[in-house]
């Protein structure tokens, strides 16, 4: 095959760049600014009759501003006048659903602030548990009023109803004994499932006598620290059957399937809900043991609703009164606690009911230190400070009742009152828990001065401080108190022998002297937990207690410079003996340090801790961590990598790249962000990793940046190494865990590689283009697919690279680089160099295209053929009658077989025929004539 000549045409990279401008049209705006109300002209248009047809157009518009979705607002768009269309009893629901929420959201009094009785049930569970074995009565079924006889159905079904009521309490149960806490749990889901059961299957007389029977469960304080979780577990029951009943009667109240709204009157429920709801009512009145009574009458509290206005406003005084007749000062304070959380269900806005509830309670406060009760406690051989600790839950869930959006003057009340009781440290920890922080933080002093008169048996003064530092960590007391505040509690803190009190009081308090103290107050603090918590390494038993205090620590004292000037900072982080947890910590304080650090530093003290903290997150890695593992702490070393600068001192900036290369070498994105902040080394530590065109893109990127910096030599060998590295490439690489094709990679490699190569000197002992000319030879010996054509595509994006070479003045350059352009000046002999090679490519091309000729292998041969014909129209001089000819012959060959895409074609020949009409591209016009579009017949 002939050699064809290749002639790169001259290009004026200026002169086209303002030719592919868009046009500027001036704009005349006028009135119009787009913030102005939008003027909307309606349109009606009335079709006349198609005879002589004729139409009429009336037009009005509007000046004020129009909503263009605002039609859907009254019913003109298709979905509404669907809407309007519907079935009536539809609609009605659905504006009766909209109105019930509107309703609820209106007269609801309990916000999203309050913490409900669900969040609680958990802990509670799992705080009060027992080895101990326990008992429990089931419910095993009445055999009485089995037979009737046909004739008598009404009046023995009437009877029978009767006689289940007087067996309500009597001989129908079974008693279970040496169950474990887990059997008993079982058993209570089991009486829970058979409620549902039962109720379900109609026999709601049996559902209430299963109530009955879990309700006398809560007068049994025979495992008393287990009383607490018990109360859970027996008022789900209640719960239960407490909605049951009110849906029950609700849904006797729906007229024409539309249910009661919430805020419903008494007078829209029709007669039979209300027999049916008296009914029940007088079930339960008919329960001869009181605590039963109570319970299960608090459960359809509800349900008076239904029957009068006043109906809960009159009945929680009368069931807070019955609550009286409880002597078990435990059982008691829990029937409160429950009489307070269904009052808070139905009835929030009754505060009053609820105050006076507590006020009951506080008059027989003394009963808890009285001798039945101690007594009890010697038979069951429980302390008076744990015993003390199982009224908790309920006092505290009391007290959040009461005080839930409470005026300040309440707590004061509160605290008059239980001055006047002795031995009151347990009311005193419920109140702090309950009221807001900011009333407890500005009566500290207050609160300190009651928690120093509180008798030490009874409840644990670090639990009073515990409690009291907790609303100190929410707000803030007055500044002239603060350091008194921590002075007292410190002094009873660290008096704490036992660590885990210690450390749970401590961790509390922690918090407060960070937000109000220097670091000296805070340096004082943690040494003084060291100093608990090493002995016997107890602090091995403690670490989520540390982790807090640290976590705290470094939220307020967010200046690292200041922070690792806290002497003792660092040794607390040594009590991190277990690996998982000190890791955890350390990603704890980069975290911090990314998030809060604005300024590159070089503070060697900053620095030395950082990277002793880095390594111990580095060295955690091993062959089973996942990889978002590693990939999180890479990503925290590299910020702060990128944190540090040394400016102008690079000795200094090299030395610490080097030291961090050592120690984060088992984290490649490390080294790859060590290799992007420091050319230096890069030749050392490229080759260690595995990706090949991460390697690869490393190479081009680094000789890119020591171009950019002037170093020419580095550049040179970087570019060397990424040509010497192509032949490596495989046939297929991992991608995100799939084995996919490289060639699409090597491709996008390669053509951002000779973009680089444009601007590249050569070397004065190397001779003309010897990058290129080895880059080419690489490609010429990669051994390619059959059915590729990628390296005719490269050797295009050659010819590219090769026309652009001869230009007079380059593209792009880089600053203070002196390219080939400036080099060779134009020379002869260096053109001559690059067409030598143009028509190296040129041949390689053809004789691709030539090895398509065969029939399976006709459409890749159009394809190419038009690519290349388009790199000679782009490239090319085609004044040149050689590379003119070729150029026609690639047309040619392009449609020879039927396998052009005609709209390509056109669209080309048309751009040819626009083009000719610029001056300097005259030859187009005769060029144009010689192309021919040929049918696919």
């Amino acid at each position: 095959m002939a050699a064809f000549p290749w002639h790169a045409r001259s290009r004026n990279y200026v002169s086209e760049s303002e030719m592919c401008k868009l046009e500027s049209i001036p704009l005349d705006f006028g009135d119009y600014h787009p913030l102005k109300p939008i003027t909307v002209t309606e349109s009606k248009t009335k079709k006349m009759n198609r005879k002589g047809s004729t139409s009429s157009t009336s037009s009005s518009s509007s000046s004020s501003m129009l909503d263009p979705l605002s039609s859907v607002l009254d019913g003109t768009d298709p979905l509404s006048l669907f809407a309007a269309a519907a079935d009536p009893v539809t609609t009605a629901a659905t504006m009766d659903s909209t109105r019930k929420k509107r309703d609820k959201d209106d007269s609801s009094a309990v916000g999203s602030d309050f913490e409900p009785w669900s969040s609680k049930r958990g802990d509670i569970l799992a705080r009060y548990t027992t080895t101990e074995k326990l008992s429990i009565n089931l419910y095993m079924g009445s055999e009485k009023g089995k037979a009737t006889t046909t004739g008598s159905a009404v009046s023995e079904k009437v009877r029978t109803r009767l006689e289940e009521l007087d067996d309500l309490e009597e001989g129908s149960q079974k008693e279970l004994l040496n169950l474990t806490q887990q059997d008993y749990m079982n058993r209570i889901e089991e009486l829970n499932q058979s409620l549902k059961d039962a109720w379900s299957s109609d026999q709601k007389v049996k559902a209430l006598k299963i109530v009955i029977q879990c309700s006398k469960l809560l007068s049994d304080t025979t495992v008393i620290q287990f009383y607490p979780s018990k109360f859970v577990l027996i008022t789900d029951i209640l719960d239960t059957f407490g909605k049951l009943v009110y849906e029950r009667i609700l849904s006797m109240c729906m007229d024409s399937r539309v249910s009661l709204p919430d805020n419903f009157s008494p007078e829209s429920v029709n007669d039979t809900a209300k027999e049916t709801c008296l009914n029940w009512f007088f079930k339960i009145a008919s329960i001869r043991e009181l605590i039963p009574r109570f319970y299960v009458e608090a459960a359809i509290l509800k349900c008076n609703k239904f029957l009068s206005k006043m109906g809960i406003s009159e009945c929680l005084p009368r069931l807070t009164s019955m609550i009286r007749g409880i002597g078990d000062p435990l059982v008691a304070v829990y029937a409160r606690a429950y009489l307070c959380r269904v009052g808070m269900e139905v009835a929030p806005q009754l505060k009053e009911s609820l105050n006076e509830n507590f006020f009951d309670f506080l008059l027989t406060f003394k009963q808890i230190h009285g001798d039945t009760v101690q007594n009890q406690l010697v038979v069951q051989c429980v302390e008076i400070p744990l015993y003390l600790t199982l009224y908790s839950p309920a006092i505290d869930w009391i007290l959040q009742c009461i005080a839930y959006r409470a005026p300040e003057v309440l707590l004061t009340e509160m605290m008059e009152r239980c001055k006047n009781l002795g031995n009151n440290a347990l009311l005193l920890n419920s109140i702090m828990s309950a009221f807001r922080a900011e009333f407890i933080a500005a009566r500290s002093m207050d609160f300190i001065g009651m928690i120093k008169e509180c008798d030490e048996s009874g409840f644990p003064k670090h639990l009073l401080f515990r409690s009291l530092g907790l609303n100190l960590a929410l707000a803030d007391p007055p500044e002239s108190d603060r350091l008194q505040i921590l002075n007292e509690a410190w002094k009873v803190i660290t008096k704490l022998k036992n660590p885990q009190d210690y450390i749970n009081c401590a961790e509390v308090w922690v918090e407060y002297t960070c937000r109000h103290f220097t670091k000296r107050e805070v340096n004082t603090v943690l040494a003084d937990v060291i100093k608990h918590m090493t002995p016997d390494r107890a602090f091995e038993d403690a670490y989520p207690q540390l982790q807090s205090i640290i976590q705290k620590v470094i939220t307020y004292i967010y200046d690292f410079s200041l922070l690792f000037s806290v002497e003792k900072f660092l040794p607390f982080l040594d009590m991190f003996q277990k690996e998982s947890v000190r890791v955890e910590v350390c990603k704890c304080i980069m975290e911090s340090f990314i998030k809060h650090q604005q300024e590159s530093t070089k503070d060697p003290v900053i620095l030395n801790a950082l990277l002793h903290i880095c390594k111990t997150m580095h060295d955690s890695v091993n062959a089973l961590t996942l990889e978002d593992e590693k990939r999180m702490l890479a990503a925290l070393i590299n910020g702060f990598i990128k944190m540090v600068s040394f400016g102008r001192d690079f000795e200094q900036q090299l030395s610490f790249y080097v030291e961090a290369r050592s120690m984060f070498c088992n984290l490649e994105p490390v080294l790859v962000q060590l290799i992007h902040a420091c050319v230096a080394f890069c030749f050392i530590t490229i080759p260690s990793l595995s990706g090949i065109f991460t390697r690869l893109n490393l190479y081009l990127h680094s000789g890119q940046v020591a171009l950019a910096n002037q170093c020419l030599s580095q550049a040179d060998a970087f570019f060397k190494a990424a040509v010497s590295l192509v032949p490596e490439v495989p046939k297929m690489i991992n991608v995100d865990g799939k084995m996919r094709p490289s060639d699409t990679f090597l491709l996008e490699f390669l053509c951002n590689f000779f973009s680089t190569l444009l601007v590249v000197p050569d070397h004065p002992e190397q001779g003309v283009l010897f990058l290129v000319r080895g880059l080419l030879n690489v490609i010429q010996d990669y051994t390619w697919e059959d059915n590729s054509d990628d390296k005719v595509r490269i050797y295009t994006n050659v010819l590219h690279l090769l026309s652009a070479m001869t230009q007079e003045a380059y593209i792009y350059h880089v600053d203070k680089v002196d390219s080939n352009d400036t080099l060779y000046g134009g020379d002869s002999k260096f053109l001559t160099e690059i067409n030598k090679l143009c028509e190296t490519v040129i041949a390689q091309i053809l004789d691709h295209l030539k090895t398509l000729g065969k029939e399976e292998t006709l459409k890749r041969q159009s394809q190419l053929a038009l690519h290349f014909f388009n790199t000679i129209l782009a490239h090319g001089d085609l004044r040149n009658n050689k590379l003119n000819q070729l150029s026609v012959n690639l047309w040619n060959l392009a449609q020879k077989h039927g396998f052009a895409d005609t709209s390509t074609m056109v669209t080309t020949l048309e751009y040819i025929k626009k083009r000719s009409k610029q001056p300097e591209m005259s030859h187009f016009t005769d060029l144009a004539l010689r192309l021919p579009l040929q049918s696919r017949t």
